[in-house]
C-alpha cells in the first residue's frame, strides 16, 4: 500500500508583484546567482531585520520557494520567524520595498525597518 503525502505548504506567501520584483532582479544579477534569499539578520533597534540577497550556492537547510521568476530562499535559521507571513513588492512616489506581513512579529521599531518576535 503506497504512502500519500499531502504537499506541504510554503513557509512564506508572495504576492504577484513580489514575484514580478524577484524576476526583475534575477534578469540583473550577477553572474553565478541561482537565486534570491530571504534573512532575518541581527539588527537594528527591535532585534531582526530583513535582508533580500542574491545566492550563489543552495544551502541544503534552506526553505526553497519555486517561483516563475526564479527561485527563492529562505534562510534556515530564520524559517521560524517567517512561517505564515506574506511578502509584498510596494512602490510609491516616495519609496521602493519589501514589505512584510508577519503574524510572528510583537513589534517593530518607529523606522519599520526592524522587529520582535
Amino acid at each position: 500500500m503506497a504512502t500519500k503525502f499531502r504537499a506541504r505548504p510554503a513557509a512564506l506567501m508572495l504576492t504577484p508583484s513580489a514575484e514580478a520584483r524577484i524576476a526583475g532582479l534575477m534578469a540583473q544579477a550577477p553572474e553565478g546567482a541561482i537565486g534570491v534569499k530571504l534573512s532575518t539578520p541581527r539588527r537594528g533597534c527591535s532585534g531582526l531585520a530583513y535582508s533580500v540577497d542574491y545566492v550563489t550556492t543552495a544551502d541544503p537547510m534552506d526553505e526553497k520557494i519555486q517561483t516563475a521568476a526564479g527561485d527563492f530562499y529562505v534562510d534556515a535559521g530564520s524559517i521560524l520567524y517567517l512561517i505564515g507571513s506574506t511578502m509584498n513588492w510596494v512602490e510609491d512616489d516616495f519609496t521602493a520595498g519589501f514589505v512584510f506581513d508577519n503574524p510572528n512579529a510583537k513589534g517593530a521599531c518607529g523606522c519599520g525597518e526592524s522587529f520582535t518576535v
